[in-house]
């Protein structure tokens, strides 16, 4: 049983999926907390079937299984109910602890809680480049705001000293700050200046950056920087078009 490679939205029937016990995972392709749960979905090899959701116009089943009409959640088909969760680090929370053949949190405690905060931390980048990609007309201290807060995971990275924030493996850490990092050179399609993160001050979180895009689990669900920028020219025209993702590279 195929499900359409499309954002369903207000109206769409909802999708017609086996009745196989197959984990279910409601998603949008461009939201970088879908992307936290793909994330480990794929690192831990987990069967799922995807259903994407236009946020922009939801359809009305969806509630059903994300009762504010949020991604990522998904359906555990295979538990009595059927319950769905939602909230990017509860679903990556209980798959890890669900299928645990190579556990992406730390087992310590502290230095989970430690890897929690750090996850945190990311908010102050986030909420200073969010207009950047997608307004027209971004405060002018955005991108120095920007970078102030990415001066932590710089300080962080180089104290670990290890080649991963997980470790000398990658980890849940790594897998939780990645959409944003993956996002974020699509400032240089996005802004006349071709921005890009200074490669002195950032020496070792863009090294980072690039030994995390060569993780196997990163290459299956990541997206290209010009497709995210093509993504974020839709969403500053107010017209957001989340089938872009499907659509070939070459035609962006």
């Amino acid at each position: 049983m195929s499900i359409p490679l499309k954002h369903f939205k207000k109206g769409s029937p909802k999708p017609e999926l086996p009745d196989d016990g197959v984990l279910r995972f409601y998603s949008m392709r461009f939201c970088p907390y879908s992307e936290r749960a793909a994330l480990v979905l794929a690192a831990k090899k987990i069967p799922h079937h995807k259903v994407y959701i236009d946020l922009s116009e939801k359809p009305d089943w969806y509630t059903d299984y994300s009762p504010l009409g949020k991604v990522p959640a998904i359906q555990l088909t295979a538990v009595d109910g059927q319950p769905a969760l939602v909230e990017s680090l509860v679903i990556a929370e209980y798959l890890d602890e669900q299928y645990a053949e190579r556990k992406l949190f730390p087992v310590d405690p502290l230095q989970k809680a430690l890897d929690k905060i750090l996850i945190e931390r990311l908010a102050p980048a986030v909420s200073a480049v969010y207009p950047v990609f997608f307004t027209t007309n971004p405060p002018e201290d955005a991108l120095q705001k920007f970078e102030t807060a990415l001066d932590v995971f710089e300080e962080e990275i180089s104290k670990r000293g290890t080649p991963y924030f997980g470790g000398q493996q990658i980890g849940m850490v790594d897998y939780m700050l990645w959409p944003w990092f993956e996002r974020f050179p699509a400032l240089k399609h996005v802004l006349v200046e071709k921005y890009e993160l200074d490669k002195e001050r950032f020496a070792n979180l863009l090294k980072w950056r690039d030994l995390v895009a060569q993780d196997e689990a990163v290459q299956q669900v990541a997206l290209d920087s010009g497709v995210h920028a093509k993504f974020m020219f839709t969403r500053q025209e107010g017209k957001p078009n989340y089938d872009v993702a499907f659509e070939p590279l070459s035609n962006l």
